[in-house]
């Protein structure tokens, strides 16, 4: 390929990360790569900084591509995904206009990781702790919740749940899993018992974490009806997607403090609003979306991100998500 390079531009590289991550000079001279940091947060502000760009390198859902962006961008040809799944490209528009959409693998274990991580640091007290040790606050302000013997219901059971159900047999807990087609040798494969419905499963867990995809069934899943099942101390963590789980419902029951709290990793509106009330609920854990944010992610799915590139350069796009 001679003459101009095409034009790629990745999308949200909050940490001014992802160039470093892989080896671009695998598709150059052929296109010309460079990142955004900041957040475009409408479809005019989205052209304006991208332009005339032949592809768009998408850091999950950070950026919501549709037919109105799809509309101002009359060069794109090419979006790349990170993950095999993205809820906020919409793929019949893109198909409609001629524009293809690949995905690149990521790795299940850093949100694994990440769940712990947050059921760890609620139930311990961890930032509270942390920032009275920094602010030179009282020694030992709080009474922690230990895990062992307490049930933790996993609502879905793909790569993720899986792994989190391995890491709550090593901390003594009791896995219950539920998705409407688990089987219970399914469940047993993996050290987890299956749960006959979502009503038991909210019923009977101390901590209830989420791990299914968004999608049209999944939406809304916890709502008022299902937050009020769930225990009066039970934990909500959700590393999944936010719409999965209702806000007003789940924010109304934060206040009124029918449920021990909440762990979020992931929000309706990302960037979090700074005006939300998720930051300051004295029940609530907020993380910025980082669950998949790890040096090995990142290098994963850079380099499936470079090597769809290429392939779609051949003619022979990878890991294709329309049609």
């Amino acid at each position: 390929m001679t003459g101009t390079p095409l034009k790629a531009v990745i999308l949200d590289d909050y940490q001014g990360a992802a160039l470093a991550a892989g080896d671009w000079s695998r598709i150059a001279p052929q296109v010309e790569v460079t990142a955004l940091q900041e957040h475009l947060p409408s479809p005019e502000a989205l052209a304006k900084a991208v332009g005339d760009a032949t592809i768009l390198i998408a850091i999950r859902e950070r950026t919501p591509l549709r037919a109105e962006h799809f509309d101002r961008l009359p060069a794109l040809k090419l979006v790349i995904t990170f993950g095999l799944a993205n809820a906020s490209i919409d793929l019949a528009a893109a198909s409609e206009r001629g524009i293809v959409v690949c995905g690149a693998d990521g790795a299940g274990e850093p949100t694994v990781e990440m769940t712990w991580a947050l059921i760890l640091a609620f139930f311990r007290n961890i930032p509270q702790e942390t920032v009275a040790m920094r602010q030179g606050g009282r020694w030992q302000q709080t009474i922690g919740i230990g895990l062992q013997g307490k049930t933790i219901g996993l609502v879905g059971f793909g790569r993720v749940g899986q792994g989190v159900a391995r890491v709550a047999a090593a901390f003594g807990m009791k896995p219950l899993a539920y998705t409407p087609n688990l089987t219970a040798e399914r469940a047993a494969k993996a050290g987890a018992e299956c749960a006959p419905d979502l009503d038991t499963l909210l019923d009977r867990s101390d901590i209830v974490s989420l791990h299914v995809r968004l999608n049209a069934s999944t939406r809304h899943m916890i709502g008022e009806r299902q937050l009020g099942r769930m225990k009066p101390g039970a934990l909500l963590v959700n590393t999944s997607r936010g719409p999965v789980v209702d806000e007003k419902a789940l924010l109304d029951a934060l206040a009124a403090k029918r449920i021990g709290g909440a762990a979020l990793d992931v929000f309706d509106i990302e960037p979090l609003p700074l005006d939300h009330p998720f930051r300051t609920m004295d029940n609530v854990l907020t993380t910025p979306h980082i669950g998949y944010v790890t040096r090995e992610n990142y290098e994963s799915n850079i380099a499936d991100a470079i090597e769809g590139i290429a392939c779609w350069l051949s003619g022979m796009p990878v890991r294709r998500l329309n049609g």
